[in-house]
């Protein structure tokens, strides 16, 4: 399956922020930049483990290419730190096409 892309944002004096375009509501907040990969993974995890226990439809992650597309994320990509892909979690979730 193909990886979750996540919008790394940093201000000086602040947290890390990461936000998944293709995990509406799934954010994630580390006070350094070696924890970002670690809280963004389990905050994804989370995201993923409640959509399906609601039986939710889970969006199919998109390409990187496609969302720097995205007219909704352009800005957010402009002004990103940098950007991840965090790897969905090793069990088997129902995806929407």
């Amino acid at each position: 399956m193909k990886p979750y892309i996540g919008i790394v944002h940093h201000d000086a004096g602040s947290a890390y922020g990461v936000t998944f375009p293709d995990a509406s509501g799934c954010f994630s907040a580390s006070d350094t930049i070696d924890d970002v990969f670690v809280t963004a993974e389990e905050a994804l995890g989370l995201w993923l483990e409640t959509a399906a226990a609601e039986m939710s439809a889970i969006p199919q992650p998109r390409d990187l290419s496609v969302l720097r597309c995205d007219a909704h994320w352009v800005e957010s990509f402009a002004d990103a730190a940098f950007v991840i892909a965090v790897p969905s979690p090793a069990r088997a979730f129902h995806v929407a096409a």
